[in-house]
């Protein structure tokens, strides 16, 4: 199940990262994960003073997305990277890593988010593409814009054939790692939220004891 967030960032934080990256330094894209061939990318060098204002942007934006709290239901989020892509990167086709180390910290890949920075007008190709079943859906969003999908999902980003292709990526460990029933107790949270003011009372309150014990039983602390 994937979730796109529209406006996850205001234009102020669209614009305030487009200027970032015109100040930070960028490395090989490879140095986080070397051993993929077919990733041709940069990003955001961690140790540049200017990388952090950029985690708190991104960051930021997560915490304050009902959507994003409601579909991921996230333990923690990965600091949001900045990454760029010039005419001819690309990311081939992989899944994403299970495990991450981010500190000392080791913490599972659930979920994975790209967020759209750069204007899909000024840059051709660079799509996010998404393998579900024998099926890809592309994705190339508006500024501010997020996708949200497994990090067990085949995915490339396809070259790009002019301009510059600006995005936030992270990893997301969610409270139910996993994906079958996290979407269960989301469905049924967004139908409490959008039904249960119509219910009887005796029957919403059967549908919340559902929600809370399938929580209970499936969500690590």
């Amino acid at each position: 199940m994937l979730l796109k967030i529209r406006n996850l960032l205001s234009p102020a934080e669209v614009a305030r990262l487009g200027a970032l990256a015109g100040e930070l330094h960028f490395v090989e894209g490879r140095v986080s994960n070397p051993a993929n061939l077919t990733k041709q990318n940069l990003q955001a060098d961690a140790a540049d003073p200017k990388y952090a204002e950029s985690v708190q942007i991104v960051g930021t934006a997560f915490s304050r997305s009902r959507e994003f709290a409601d579909f991921a239901m996230p333990k923690r989020v990965a600091p949001p990277l900045l990454c760029r892509y010039e005419p001819g990167m690309k990311y081939g086709t992989h899944a994403d890593s299970a495990l991450i180390q981010i500190g000392n910290v080791r913490m599972r890949s659930d979920l994975s988010c790209t967020v759209f920075i750069a204007d899909p007008a000024t840059y051709e190709g660079g799509e996010l593409s998404i393998g579900v079943g024998n099926h890809s859906f592309a994705f190339k969003g508006e500024p501010g814009e997020a996708i949200v999908y497994p990090s067990t999902t085949p995915h490339e980003v396809v070259p790009v054939r002019s301009g510059r292709r600006l995005v936030s990526i992270t990893f997301i460990e969610s409270l139910i790692a996993d994906q079958h029933q996290r979407t269960q107790v989301y469905e049924l949270n967004e139908l409490a939220a959008l039904e249960g003011n119509t219910m009887k009372w005796e029957n919403r309150v059967r549908l919340d004891v559902v929600r809370q014990n399938l929580m209970r039983m499936w969500a690590s602390s």
